[in-house]
């Protein structure tokens, strides 16, 4: 009787597994990317004042990220506006005088005086860095960097919204054929792993990128619902939903690809 009941379970097992479908699912390690970010660069070259904003905050639009040191800045204005103040003292007697050359080159330089006044002026309504909207700070920690200088066009802080990401799957390469735009699929986060999280693939990168020994192409998907609760940089795992097949191929196939590729390259 053992012999039998054995028998039947085998036989059992071995129907299910070569008849019975499943869903095949291909899995891959998932980072959370802001689908908008903006950079906060320095306009000028100067120094550190205040840096309020830290990575890791969440601001609102308009919100002070950071001052440059506005010292230099107005005492260059000062002297610009003290110039231009002795240009039309010497303007006035020369048209007074009737002092046409003089009069034409004291103009010229009234010009370039309030062309330097007005670029003075514009840097310093730029040296308060604020937040283009509402986010979080992504990058940028300049607390412990007050006083120091910073070079125009560097990058002090990169915000990004909270309510829009792009999901990036790292699917590993012997998978990627199965994958195409539109497929659906879930992602499951480690600082939420009680809550699934539905996703739609909407790019297939055709490049790859090799890392830890093997070759892995991005996927990027995007959210199907907003949710207020992520934060660039969260990573998971996600599953993309490809079709129903035998469980019997879903269990065995990578072991199979293997083993095929194998023999093919040791055969002569």
């Amino acid at each position: 009787m053992g012999l039998k009941v054995a028998t039947l379970a085998i036989a059992a097992l071995l129907a299910f597994c070569f008849l019975a479908q499943g869903d095949y699912r291909v899995s891959a390690k998932t980072v959370l990317e802001p689908i908008v970010q903006q950079a906060a660069a320095a306009p000028f070259d100067g120094y550190i004042k205040e840096a309020p904003a830290r990575a890791g905050d969440l601001v609102r639009a308009g919100q002070l990220l950071c001052i440059l040191d506005d010292r230099e800045l107005k005492l260059e204005r000062l002297k610009a506006l003290s110039r231009l103040g002795e240009y039309q003292k010497e303007y006035q007697k020369a048209m007074a005088e009737r002092e046409a050359a003089k009069v034409e080159i004291l103009t010229a330089q009234m010009q370039q005086a309030q062309a330097e006044i007005a670029l003075l002026e514009d840097k310093l309504a730029h040296t308060r860095m604020t937040a283009p909207f509402d986010g979080i700070v992504t990058t940028g920690d300049l607390s412990q960097s007050l006083g120091s200088p910073v070079e125009r066009g560097k990058v002090l802080y990169e915000v990004a919204p909270l309510e829009s990401y792009r999901v990036v799957l790292e699917v590993d390469e012997r998978d990627i054929a199965d994958v195409t735009v539109g497929q659906k699929g879930s992602l499951l986060l480690s600082a939420f792993p009680e809550e699934i999280i539905p996703v739609s693939v909407d790019t297939v990168t055709p490049v790859s990128e090799a890392k830890e020994g093997r070759n892995f192409f991005r996927v990027e998907a995007r959210l199907e619902q907003p949710h207020d609760r992520l934060r660039p940089g969260m990573e998971g795992a996600g599953k993309i939903e490809i079709d129903q097949r035998l469980y019997i191929w879903i269990w065995t196939h990578q072991v199979v690809d293997w083993i095929r590729l194998a023999l093919w390259s040791w055969l002569p």
